[in-house]
């Protein structure tokens, strides 16, 4: 008798933190990022009345007699399928696409979420709500990203607040010359130029018609005003053959020197010190209007950071002030080998354990792990249907323990009062 009481106690027990686990769920039903548990029940062990016999000359076997002495958890398991995505338009909300957990660190281990809702602090790092830096690696040029070192930074803007000036040293042109100008007409086209201080110079390039075989000359005749049509800059001598294409694209590039531009700064120079490359391999010369059209060109002011944009692989850039773009760094993600062995520690993160493994850390889109959606958040995958349907059957088994507990104890009073 006392066994049927003791296995509904280990019943009411199992059953109530079956109870907790749902609860947990559905009170983080809002979670950024949260990822529900499930909880399994195994039976303790059973007592063997009488055991199994073989069959035996006329007399068949006989099954093990046995009576069960309760049920304990088996498992209480994370659940890691993606939760849906809510779009938030906030560049830096992110969620992942796939597999793979964002890594954060305090100052201690390193650990896993795959909450995206982060920020930029005073310090200019990016962090978690609670102040966990968001780790990553960080550009060296500005232009790309080392992702095959194991060493991880917190991604930062703290240093790219600000880009240096920098000279112009090339400039490619495009477009069309009409070859309907006239012999000796010119055209002419402005142009911006930087100084090595950031200093913004406008040089006109003129275009003077040499003669019907397609020969044009090229020269710089204005700068900041200046008229230097006496005693221009030359640049160089182009031809078209009759297609309208350049003959020699090799050698329309040109190296012009330019250190007798008046540049009013003393301090800075243009170009190298020197020189400015003008490539004017790609300019046409068809029977329609002038339209000359700068391709590239390097070079500019000096900016401060105006926004931050991360794409699709982690990639965090700065886009300044004086239009240019700069690679920050690169958001780092982290898989495992067994993602129910992680565990959690609070704040929707995880740390590895021996069961999980150790994290296969890389970037967005490499590997097993999945790609970035900026501006998106990943929400709770708990499924309140689901979870309310586990909440009545646990209420009933917790009841129908309950039942049992009380029924032995009638029992047992019945057989005190035999006594009587």
């Amino acid at each position: 008798m006392l066994r049927s009481m003791y296995s509904a106690v280990s019943g009411l027990k199992a059953h109530q933190a079956e109870m907790d686990v749902i609860g947990n769920n559905i009170a983080n039903v809002n979670t950024v990022g949260f990822k529900a548990s499930r909880m399994t029940f195994k039976e303790i062990f059973n007592q063997t009345i009488k055991g199994a016999s073989a069959p035996q000359g006329n007399g068949g076997g006989t099954n093990p007699q046995q009576v069960g002495l309760g049920v304990a958890i088996a498992s209480i398991d994370t659940l890691f399928t993606n939760g849906g995505s809510q779009r938030t338009d906030n560049p830096r909300d992110l969620s992942i696409d796939g597999n793979g957990f964002f890594i954060v660190n305090n100052g201690g281990a390193n650990l896993y979420t795959r909450a995206g809702n982060f920020l930029f602090d005073s310090n200019g790092d990016l962090v978690t709500p609670d102040g966990y830096k968001v780790m990553g690696w960080i550009s060296q040029d500005g232009k790309t990203v080392n992702t095959d070192t194991g060493d991880l930074s917190p991604i930062s803007i703290k240093n790219w607040s600000s880009t240096s000036p920098a000279s112009t040293k090339l400039i490619q042109l495009g477009g069309n010359l009409d070859a309907g100008t006239s012999i000796g007409s010119s055209v002419s086209y402005n142009v911006t130029i930087y100084d090595s201080q950031g200093g913004s110079h406008v040089a006109t390039i003129q275009f003077t018609k040499k003669d019907n075989a397609g020969n044009w000359d090229a020269a710089i005749t204005n700068f900041d005003g200046n008229d230097l049509s006496a005693s221009p800059v030359t640049i160089g001598s182009i031809q078209f053959d009759s297609n309208g294409l350049i003959t020699n694209p090799a050698g329309s590039i040109f190296s012009v020197n330019v250190s007798s531009l008046p540049i009013t700064n003393t301090n800075a120079t243009l170009g190298d010190g020197t020189n400015i490359t003008i490539d004017l391999s790609n300019l046409t010369m068809y029977s329609s209007s002038t339209d000359i059209r700068e391709l590239s060109k390097d070079g500019n002011e000096a900016g401060s950071i105006e926004s931050i944009n991360i794409d699709q692989y982690g990639v965090v850039s700065g886009i300044y002030s004086n239009g240019r773009t700069q690679v920050i760094g690169q958001i780092a993600l982290a898989d495992f080998q067994n993602t129910q062995g992680l565990e959690k520690v609070g704040n929707t993160m995880f740390i590895n354990t021996v069961n999980s493994g150790d994290p296969m850390i890389g970037a967005a889109n490499t590997g097993t792990r999945g790609t970035i959606n900026p501006g998106t958040l990943e929400m709770s995958n708990v499924d309140l249907a689901n979870e309310f349907a586990n909440m009545i059957t646990t209420q009933r088994g917790f009841e129908a323990n309950s039942k049992v507990i009380t029924t032995s104890d009638e029992i047992l009073q019945d057989l005190v009062n035999l006594k009587r």
